[in-house]
């Protein structure tokens, strides 16, 4: 008997307080990871190796003067306007259950006869999210970002075609209506293309677009990170830089140099020319005005100035 005890008694059996260990023991661990989330798994080792190359790699410019961010052209009449004027455009929202009128009825059959633009049904509150409550009136037209051209590809264009360059460029223009203005006038006395700053400068919205009167479609826009610098990248380039002022030294009709490759500098109504812009142009040039105005916006001086030189090129 006492042998037996002794066999027994070497078996190895459950220890004090153990309970709980075996529990969870028997309890199971979940569904099993996916291999590319398996630390050590050859897919997991690519995965990670993928990750960290695209952190290391810049990301994509689309383009070398950049992207504009997209916008939301609404309401009734702005939408069919814009469609109109041949706004570009990706996606037309039409509410659910809207009321069909002439304008909404005109706004999709302008956009099925342009093509290219999708359209999307979507409740009230979904355009109320996405245009942030504006007053919307079930129409909402996605305007998609527009690509710059950076401003050495306008001087290049033009000598490559076997011309002088004649660019506007653009400081302190905070309008965009100013903006389309200028675009559709350099478009009209023949221009290269129009440069604006990146920051505290109007953009190619859909505003701009629409002043262009279509002429945006045919005339680049380059944006400059730096004014200064891009008006020095010119003179390096060949041009001349003529800024327009008030208190100018030279009257546009006297200034020969509008016949040659030339960048008009541009500057806001009322403010001018900015002082470091002022100091990087060859020529300062008023425009006379017997009439006693004392200023003219960015879009009639850029049209004056643009038509002596386009004169003078004849």
């Amino acid at each position: 008997m006492a042998a037996n005890n002794r066999r027994m008694s070497g078996k190895k059996g459950a220890q004090v307080g153990s309970g709980g260990q075996r529990r969870r023991g028997l309890e199971g661990k979940g569904p099993t990871p996916p291999a590319e989330a398996r630390k050590g798994h050859k897919k997991n080792r690519i995965t990670n190796a993928k990750a960290k190359q695209a952190v290391r790699r810049p990301a994509p410019r689309g383009g070398r003067g950049g992207k504009g961010t997209s916008e939301m052209v609404v309401g009734r009449n702005s939408v069919v306007e814009a469609l109109r004027e041949g706004v570009p455009a990706t996606m037309l929202y039409v509410q659910q259950f809207i009321d069909n009128d002439e304008r909404v009825r005109e706004a999709l059959q302008l956009a099925a006869e342009r093509g290219g633009i999708h359209l999307m049904e979507a409740p009230r509150p979904e355009l109320d999210r996405m245009t942030n409550g504006l007053n919307h009136q079930g129409l909402v037209l996605q305007v998609p970002p527009y690509e710059y051209a950076h401003p050495e590809d306008l001087a290049a264009a033009a000598y490559d075609a076997g011309k002088d360059p004649l660019i506007v460029a653009l400081d302190g223009v905070t309008d965009p209506r100013n903006l389309g203005a200028v675009v559709r006038s350099v478009s009209a006395f023949g221009g290269h293309g129009v440069v604006v700053p990146e920051r505290r400068a109007a953009g190619m919205s859909a505003g701009a677009w629409k002043s262009s009167a279509g002429a945006a479609a045919r005339t680049p826009v380059a944006r400059a990170s730096n004014l200064t610098r891009a008006l020095e990248a010119y003179k390096k380039a060949g041009l001349v830089v003529v800024g327009l002022a008030a208190d100018g030294e030279v009257e546009v009709g006297d200034l020969e140099a509008l016949g040659g490759p030339v960048v008009i500098v541009v500057g806001s109504e009322g403010k001018g020319l900015s002082r470091l812009v002022g100091e990087n142009c060859d020529f300062r040039v008023r425009i006379p005005m017997p009439g006693g105005a004392e200023s003219l916006n960015a879009g009639v001086a850029a049209g004056v100035v643009l038509y002596e030189a386009s004169r003078r090129r004849a």
